[in-house]
């Protein structure tokens, strides 16, 4: 199951970026830009920013999210976004004999579709543990061959057999990542992901990292969503259609973010 959290954020980003935009006009020392920001006039300032499409100050600030309960498919996604850090649970280190998977809602509501799902699942999951057990035995017997000693044949055959025997491993396979991203390469990253023609498991991700980064700087945030939560829809003829509800959606998405 999807479980985001943020570990870690630049502290007062709203204050952060109107700084180092102010800067770019202003001759005084910094201290004294830092001195006459007060929380209001930060944000502001930040507003005024984000009507300008002035963006390069956002990336000052950066935001790091605890990510689990996602699936390969997804980490193939989201490392597209070339802009950020990453830090993903290794398959070649971590041995997956029971792995966790994510199970997609179509196949969730279909019954017939699910028993087979969940069927491939634990086959693969077999097809995994004999796989490795196969290849440790034979590490093994060549590298005690070769004069090794039976525990330290053992401890190096058992990582040589789940780097290989990963490969079996389904893309619906669970994984965990932290990942740090600066404000503009989130924004980018929400234009992108919270729309509605981007696959339901990134933007079900998009949405939950939208909602814990908008209260700690609602005005960096506030036109945050897909590209028609601020303008038209950059989609042309792919597009949905339903631009309206999808602002409706994102509107109600901050104003819970901020109670709760």
């Amino acid at each position: 199951m999807l479980n985001v959290s943020l570990i870690a954020y630049t502290p007062e980003p709203e204050k952060v970026v109107a700084a180092a935009a102010k800067l770019c006009y202003s001759n005084a020392r910094i201290d004294d830009l830092l001195a006459g920001l007060t929380p209001e006039k930060s944000r502001e300032f930040v507003e005024r920013l984000a009507k300008l499409g002035h963006e390069s100050p956002t990336e000052h600030v950066s935001f790091t999210f605890a990510i689990e309960g996602v699936s390969r498919s997804l980490l193939a996604q989201i490392t597209r976004h070339r802009i950020a850090s990453y830090s993903v649970q290794s398959q070649r280190y971590v041995r997956l004999d029971q792995f966790e998977y994510v199970t997609p809602p179509e196949i969730e509501a279909d019954p017939a579709a699910l028993e087979e799902f969940q069927t491939a699942m634990a086959q693969e999951n077999e097809n995994y543990k004999r796989i490795a057990a196969l290849l440790k035995d034979g590490h093994i017997r060549r590298l005690t061959a070769q004069g090794m000693s039976e525990a330290e044949a053992a401890k190096k055959a058992e990582k040589m057999a789940i780097e290989d025997a990963r490969f079996v491993l389904p893309n619906a396979c669970d994984t965990k990542m932290v990942v740090t991203m600066n404000a503009r390469s989130l924004q980018n990253f929400f234009r992108h992901r919270c729309c509605n023609r981007a696959q339901w498991e990134i933007r079900a991700l998009a949405d939950e990292m939208l909602r814990l980064v908008y209260p700690i700087a609602p005005s960096l945030f506030q036109m945050s969503g897909p590209g028609c939560v601020k303008g038209a829809c950059p989609e042309g003829a792919m597009s949905c259609g339903e631009t309206l509800a999808m602002r409706e959606k994102y509107a109600a998405l901050k104003k819970e973010a901020l109670e709760r």
